[in-house]
Formats: C-alpha cells, structure tokens, sequence
C-alpha cells in the first residue's frame, strides 16, 4: 500500500462523511415542511454508503497479508428517502390540515439528526487525523533519503 492509497482513502471518507452533514443539514432546514414541490410533506433523508466496488473488508485483509494490498475508500451509492411514518399533528388552525384538524409533518427527529451529525463529524475528523498521520509518514520518509 502506498502513501497515496492512503491519502485517497482519508479523502474518500471524508467526501462521504461530508455528503451525511449536508444531508443531515437538509433534514433539519426542512423539519416543519409540510408541502414540498409534490404537495407532500418532507420525507427524511438517509445516505447510503458503500465499499468501492471489489473492496470488500474480506479483500482487503488478504491484501494486507500480501506486499500489494487493494485501496478500501468508500464512496456515496445513494441517497434515499426514509420510509419510516410520517407524524400527525392536530392543529386545525395550519393551511395545509386536513377535515379533521390534523397536519402530516415531516418524520425528521431533531435527536436523531443531530447525533448524525455528530457521528459524521467525528468520522470526519478521524480521517483528517488519519490523512495528517499518513503526510507526516510521508514526509519522514523524504526526510530518510535525503
């Protein structure tokens, strides 16, 4: 594995980690949307990640094993929408409030957005930790052959 594997590796993963913040920030702006362009409420966002195709964890610990291992970045596979209930609400007052008074809002949770948005922050400072430790091994080693 080479250094720059390395630095590939830190970046994809803080691409995807920085993809879950923006998502994560979408779902917070739209929590009280109630009528988006297709007249339904907001539906939450979830972002899907996965191994590059052919880097699987199996794959790259039998290339860890060998003098020339595949790279394991991650990468962004899709974005979807989160089928769980959307909440009622009763406030006949609301424009959008059905005969009965009641309100279809958006099945975004504060809690639960702002604790992904404190996994991916952290996830995102650990690959910065990890990118910063891979250009200090790199410029040990130009220091070694000068």
């Amino acid at each position: 594995m080479s250094l720059f594997d390395a630095f590939a590796i830190s970046a994809s993963g803080m691409t995807a980690e920085r993809m879950r913040m923006d998502v994560v920030a979408e779902n917070l702006a739209n929590a009280d949307t109630t009528r988006g362009p297709d007249g339904q409420p907001y539906r939450r966002k979830e972002v899907v990640l996965e191994t590059v195709p052919g880097q699987s964890f199996s794959d790259a610990l039998a290339g860890a094993q060998s003098s020339e291992p595949p790279a394991g970045s991650v990468e962004v596979s899709a974005i979807v929408d989160d089928q769980s209930p959307l909440k009622r609400v009763y406030d006949p007052g609301h424009p959008d409030a059905d005969a009965q008074g009641y309100v279809t809002m958006p099945n975004v949770d504060s809690v639960t957005e702002m604790t992904d948005l404190i996994t991916s922050s952290r996830g995102y400072e650990a690959n910065v930790q990890a990118l910063n430790a891979s250009k200090q091994m790199f410029t040990k080693t130009l220091d070694l052959l000068r």
